[in-house]
């Protein structure tokens, strides 16, 4: 009797084990009718309007974005797509400013300085009119951090600090990395003036090593700064207003002997050695800053899954691009409007699919962002302000640039490739489930190439999959490795993109997502986040 009892229990557990697997494949299978939806001609036409000369170059907080975010928006519209609920619209608007800066005077010690000559103030500053201070303070590359801290044993509260540009370096590791990369303390005055402001400094002097005269490009632009996103942590208290000088200024401040050492130590991203500046040092600024508003956009869509709809597969690409230098418009035809126009069809394609009652068990959200080019501002915002839950967000797949020839690949078929990011990290799931779909369908070639997040062009961090990463959200990236020929020229254009190999692309992306949309469980959360960031 037990024999018979266990015979018919594992015939019973086979038997559902079989339905379970033979109805994933059934649904991967079905998948693939409306991949083959997404054709050349479709997304041809798509490009050609999103790539226009109308549309601007699309650059964020001008009137091309704001052209091209409209367009996509009728496109969700015409397809069907719904707004999130707590929108109420397709459109996630996010804050943006632009500030002005008028010069007055500065003054160190008895001698005052002339604007654009002498110094420049940056337009990060904080809102302040002015500084003043009774000491100047030398605190090397102004950085503190796990790995090395100019501020120890020093002094600052209340007192102007003079750094340099750049961070210290120990053969060809850079310190603060720990890696053959530099980290954002070498560009990001910003930060910078906020470790300033936290150890009680009232303003920042810096000096470039390499640069024996300010540009300008540097002068002009502290004048008027370009946009910038406007983040919940912004205060005017947050930071310290930043002065940039040149060397001459700093020779007033150190003498001679010591400024030699102090520029040449920091040429070769040495750690700089202590030094003290003896003489107490007036100090006094002014200048006032207006701040003008702006604002910019993402276009947000989605279909609602069935019996799992409250988790959600994420198709993004960014719209935006860098807009017209004079009477030059940059297209971003490849970048990426190529990946726009993916987004647009993949939406058709799961609309159709919902429309003849095969709909995905899981809602699949289409977001297209801006502000990609200015830093990932559009999805660093949504990953900030999240209109569906990020733990149910199971996860984002990004497409940016897919319609090119990687000019620089010298290995394999380059007419039946697409390079991958992110499949080893943060979940087991990706590279078995991507992997899969394209060995049963597309049969690309999967390159790896670009997924260590070490590499040297960082094509990890640059685009916006990055923003749900760093939240714990697994991302894939689907790129084509388009970093030379004519990548952020005005020669990207429509008539450069291949749009057979495009097609089969996208529709391996939409049968990665269609598969993610449908399976039981939600893609595992079970590797650690890359401890590199941006």
């Amino acid at each position: 009797m037990k024999n018979l009892l266990f015979a018919f229990s594992f015939i019973f557990v086979c038997t559902h084990l079989f339905a379970q697997t033979s109805n994933q494949l059934t649904q991967t299978d079905a998948g693939l009718k409306y991949a083959e939806t997404i054709t050349q001609s479709a997304l041809k036409n798509q490009l050609t309007i999103i790539a226009s000369r109308e549309m601007e170059g699309r650059e964020t907080g001008t009137a091309g974005q704001r052209k091209a975010a409209k367009y996509i928006k009728g496109q969700f519209m015409q397809i069907g797509l719904k707004p999130p609920p707590s929108l109420n619209s397709y459109l996630q608007v996010y804050p943006l400013k632009k500030d002005t800066l008028i010069p007055k005077s500065l003054k160190i010690g008895k001698t005052k300085y002339e604007f654009g000559k002498d110094y420049v103030v940056t337009p990060g500053s904080d809102n302040g009119q002015e500084f003043k201070s009774k000491e100047i303070v030398f605190a090397g590359y102004g950085i503190t951090d796990t790995n090395y801290d100019d501020y120890i044993n020093k002094d600052v509260k209340g007192k102007v600090v003079l750094v340099v540009t750049g961070e210290p370096k120990e053969g060809d590791q850079y310190i603060i990395s720990g890696a053959k990369r530099a980290s954002r303390w070498s560009f990001d005055l910003s930060k910078k003036a906020s470790i300033a402001k936290q150890h009680g400094a009232v303003a920042l002097l810096v000096v470039n090593p390499l640069a024996d005269a300010l540009s300008a490009s540097l002068t002009n632009n502290s004048r008027s700064s370009n946009l910038s996103l406007v983040r919940a942590d912004d205060t005017t208290n947050g930071k310290v207003p930043v002065v940039i000088i040149t060397k001459s200024v700093a020779q007033k401040i150190l003498n001679e002997q010591q400024l030699s050492s102090v520029l040449s130590t920091a040429k070769s991203l040495m750690p700089l050695n202590d030094v003290v500046i003896t003489e107490k040092i007036k100090t006094k600024l002014e200048y006032k800053k207006i701040n003008i508003p702006s604002e910019s956009s993402n276009v947000i869509g989605y279909i609602e899954g069935s019996d799992k709809k409250d988790e959600y597969v994420f198709l993004t690409a960014h719209y935006d691009h860098l807009g017209k230098r004079g009477d030059a418009i940059y297209y971003g035809a490849d970048d990426d409007g190529s990946g726009t126009v993916s987004v647009i069809e993949m939406a058709q394609a799961f609309a159709k699919a919902k429309e003849e009652g095969n709909g995905p068990r899981r809602s699949v959200v289409f977001m297209t962002v801006s502000g990609e080019e200015k830093g990932l501002w559009g999805s660093e915002y949504y990953s900030d302000h999240p209109v569906f839950p990020l733990e149910n967000t199971t996860v984002d797949l990004n497409t940016d640039m897919v319609g090119r020839i990687d000019t620089e690949r010298k290995t394999g078929d380059s007419l039946n490739y697409v390079y991958v990011i992110g499949h080893n990290k943060l979940s087991t799931d990706l590279p078995t489930i991507s992997e899969g779909v394209n060995n049963k369908f597309t049969h690309l070639t999967l390159d790896y190439k670009y997924d260590d997040p070490e590499d040297k062009n960082r094509i990890y961090f640059r685009s916006d999959h990055y923003n749900f990463a760093r939240k714990g959200v697994p991302i894939l990236f689907f790129y084509d490795g388009m970093l030379l020929a004519d990548y952020h020229k005005p020669t990207d254009t429509v008539d450069k993109i291949n749009f057979d190999l495009m097609e089969k692309r996208v529709r391996f992306i939409f049968l990665t997502a269609w598969d993610m949309a449908n399976r039981d469980d939600m893609v595992k959360r079970d590797l650690p986040l890359p401890t590199a960031t941006r």
